[in-house]
């Protein structure tokens, strides 16, 4: 599966539902923040982990039953005593409270035995993954495109949709292979991706 290393707050709002305001609220307030974080770029400044999004997914969920200073509460409670509670731990509501089971099975209840709605973790991780998968998926009309982002591999011409330059295509051209043998070097690139790659690099060598 094609898996993302890190996710921008764009990303992790089309996979949980979640707004960037929140994101930005729960990392400047410490309810959630992500594990990536350089203060001195602007754009890519924070970016989730996998792991990150399942946490924020299950909150989100937990978020539709429960008032988020319920979630603060236990969130400060769990976080004292796991090091990633919300992508490892199994949750119920119960009442107007979180029910939670450690990996060892021992159920930690808020006062009530109404197990109302469980929340399982697991499902919420495949939906983040196949969302996930989702996300690094092309478009038709980028298939064949090449563009220039001056934050993915610094300002390069790339193969839209991916962080592949045209000069690492044109090098495995350069070097004897065919369009099928840089296919193999990298498998999310189509034949057509390949050929307008080589036709880009040869005119700019022409041109330059």
């Amino acid at each position: 599966m094609a898996m993302l290393l890190g996710f921008t707050p764009d990303q992790v709002c089309r996979v949980t539902g979640l707004s960037k305001r929140q994101l930005r609220y729960w990392d400047k307030t410490g309810f959630f923040s992500p594990r990536y974080r350089d203060p001195d770029r602007r754009r890519f400044g924070r970016m989730y982990s996998f792991k990150d999004v399942v946490g924020l997914k299950t909150i989100a969920n937990l978020r539709q039953q429960l008032p988020l200073q319920e979630l603060r509460r236990v969130g400060a409670w769990l976080h004292e005593r796991y090091e990633e509670p919300w992508n490892t731990l199994q949750f119920w509501v119960v009442g107007r409270c979180v029910a939670f089971e450690d990996p060892e099975g021992m159920r930690r209840m808020a006062g009530d035995d109404r197990m109302i709605l469980p929340i399982s973790v697991g499902e919420i991780e495949e939906e983040a993954e196949r969302a996930a998968t989702d996300l690094v998926c092309r478009r038709p009309d980028q298939i064949g495109r090449i563009v220039r982002n001056r934050y993915v591999q610094h300002n390069a011409w790339v193969l839209d949709g991916t962080r592949i330059p045209t000069s690492a295509v044109w090098n495995f051209h350069d070097a004897g292979y065919d369009v099928e043998a840089i296919q193999r070097e990298y498998p999310r690139l189509t034949a057509e991706d390949v050929r307008a790659a080589i036709a880009f690099e040869e005119r700019d060598r022409k041109a330059g």
